[in-house]
């Protein structure tokens, strides 16, 4: 613009000098007219190019607030999921779980949590040490929108677990296992793969150079473990947790056959309320995953895009496969193997959603249903109970999506989502490598630190609710509720049968006509008497209380066929 102006100027100066038109006074007027107007120019300009960086930032900012509202929203579904999962003496109980865990996660991720976890290295790569309370967060700064997202993270981590040990663990020993969690099991994880630890791709044991060192040279031929939005760092923290509550905890009564062993089906559950969570979930993993770019601007955008290509295929292609299964092995289409197969899909794809193709999508989905089916028999064979397989979901299919980012991933794609060292990590196989490590050492310390925890619980406060407690269910024991008017039905006689006569018996018509003969009546031949009976044994009458005038046995049910809050459900 400074060239083009300085040009015409120029030829103007000419132009007049050979005209004599303007004298050398008013040139020079002209001149610092078009002088005055280029700085102006300029000013605006500049002003416009502060208003863009601003309205980027803010677009990042808003980006990041509403993929953690989404992945907040996840809470919701896995709220449903169990509820539908869980014997509806013990909807409550799961639900007041999936509350409490996204309350204490809140105070335990701000006060110490997101320190421990983004908090400065002191050069062993193990855990942050500052930046507690989000003290180095103010106004100028912000960050504000960072701490939210991860707290959705933290929270979603928290909730696998109740579904692992759903149905017979007190709320005291969940409340001190949820406050641990998330103040440091978590959080030194997070700091490992997203921080500045020892597996992080973004600034692995940063020092006095500003570099990272990432595993394994510790120079920029490496990338570090791969973890795009979280199947390690988060779902097999989660599922290993679970795994580790369950075997402390114990199966629930009655879930394996003394004699046989073979493991029973304590409830059908409530197929509407697990499709409703597990679809909230898949909406909400569109937050949880394209979210992980952690912005919009400056390309990011497409990598989102991709992202949400991938993670759908995957999805979709977990639920087929699974449903296939159940087909081929149990004889039939199961509805809640086909919404476990989703969840299955989309744990799998979320370490490496942003570095793989969308027919590598298909393959990660595909195995990853196979690794759920699999591993569901593999608990029941262990007798490890897990009502909501959340440990094989998670922890199992979070380990599959780890390798399978070191097996798909290609250095283009890894570029292309922005990572920051350039190299041929992923062809010449080191990736591979740095995935089954990082993945090995999580298992390690979850297993340990969870299993440890688990323990010191049971010997203190005790891990399991009594087996009165737990017949009787967590609603009535847990939380004062004395059940549910549909359910009642099912195991006794209404209330109107008491205090009242019984009804009388039925009346002959005396109003209607006689029964008339037919030809083939009156020619028949007169009926043979029958044999006589043999004398009948009168069966002992039930006694009832004096306040019980008539009280018919009302059917029985192994497991009352009625869903959450006794509402009816399917084909009951």
């Amino acid at each position: 613009c400074l060239a083009c102006v300085a040009g015409c100027l120029a030829q103007q100066h000419t132009m007049s000098a050979s005209m004599n038109t303007y004298t050398d006074a008013q040139v020079e007027a002209k001149i610092a007219t078009l002088r005055g107007l280029v700085e102006q120019l300029t000013e605006r300009v500049e002003a416009n190019e502060g208003a863009i960086a601003q309205n980027s930032s803010d677009m990042d900012v808003s980006y990041l607030v509403i993929c953690g509202a989404l992945v907040f929203f996840m809470q919701a579904g896995f709220a449903m999921l169990e509820a539908g999962i869980v014997q509806s003496k013990n909807v409550t109980n799961i639900l007041f779980k999936n509350m409490i865990d996204a309350s204490i996660a809140a105070i335990c991720f701000w006060l110490l949590g997101y320190g421990f976890a983004y908090g400065t290295d002191k050069g062993y790569g193990f855990i942050g040490s500052d930046n507690f309370a989000t003290e180095d967060i103010h106004n100028g700064t912000g960050g504000w929108e960072g701490w939210f997202f991860q707290w959705a993270f933290t929270g979603a981590c928290a909730t696998i677990v109740a579904g692992s040990v759903a149905e017979r663990t007190k709320l005291e020993a969940y409340f001190i296992y949820s406050i641990v969690l998330t103040t440091f099991i978590y959080p030194v994880v997070v700091h490992w793969g997203w921080g500045s630890g020892w597996l992080s791709a973004w600034g692995a044991w940063p020092n006095d150079d500003g570099k990272a060192h990432p595993i394994f040279t510790y120079s920029e031929d490496s990338n570090g473990m791969i973890d795009f939005a979280g199947s390690g760092v988060v779902h097999m923290v989660g599922g290993f947790s679970g795994l580790m509550g369950a075997i402390v905890v114990g199966p629930r009564t009655g879930k394996f056959d003394p004699i046989t062993g073979q493991a029973i089906e304590l409830t059908q559950g409530n197929k509407t309320l697990q499709s409703l969570g597990v679809f909230i979930l898949w909406f909400g993993w569109y937050g949880f995953n394209c979210g992980s770019t952690l912005m919009i601007s400056g390309g990011a955008a497409n990598v989102a895009g991709k992202v949400a290509m991938t993670t759908t295929i995957s999805a979709a292609t977990g639920c087929i496969t699974a449903s296939i299964l159940g087909k081929v092995f149990d004889g039939h289409f199961d509805v809640s193997i086909g919404l476990n197969g989703i969840l299955a899909g989309l744990v799998s794809i979320t370490a490496n959603c942003s570095v793989v193709n969308p027919w590598m999508a298909l393959i990660i989905g595909f195995v990853g249903a196979i690794i759920l089916y699999a591993g569901h028999h593999i608990l029941n064979v262990l007798k490890i109970d897990d009502p909501c397989d959340a440990c094989v979901v998670h922890g199992f299919c979070g380990v599959w999506g780890i390798w399978a980012t070191g097996i798909f991933c290609t250095d283009e794609n890894v570029q292309y989502a922005a990572y920051p060292n350039t190299n041929d990590a992923c062809g010449r196989g080191e990736q591979f490598g740095v995935q089954v490590v990082g993945s090995l050492c999580i298992i390690a310390w979850t297993v340990a630190t969870a299993g440890a925890l688990f323990v010191a619980i049971d010997k203190t406060v005790g891990m399991r609710v009594s087996s009165d407690m737990e017949d009787l269910g967590l609603d009535a024991s847990e939380h004062g509720l004395t059940g549910y008017p549909l359910v009642e039905l099912a195991d006794k006689p209404p209330a109107h049968y008491y205090n009242q006569a019984p009804p009388p018996p039925p009346m002959p018509n005396q109003y209607s006509a006689p029964p008339q003969e037919t030809v083939q009546q009156r020619a028949a031949p007169p009926p043979v008497p029958a044999a006589p009976a043999p004398p009948s044994v009168q069966a002992p009458q039930p006694t009832y209380p004096a306040n019980m005038v008539y009280a018919p046995q009302a059917p029985q049910f192994a497991q009352p066929p009625y869903g959450g809050y006794g509402m009816p459900f399917g084909s009951a």
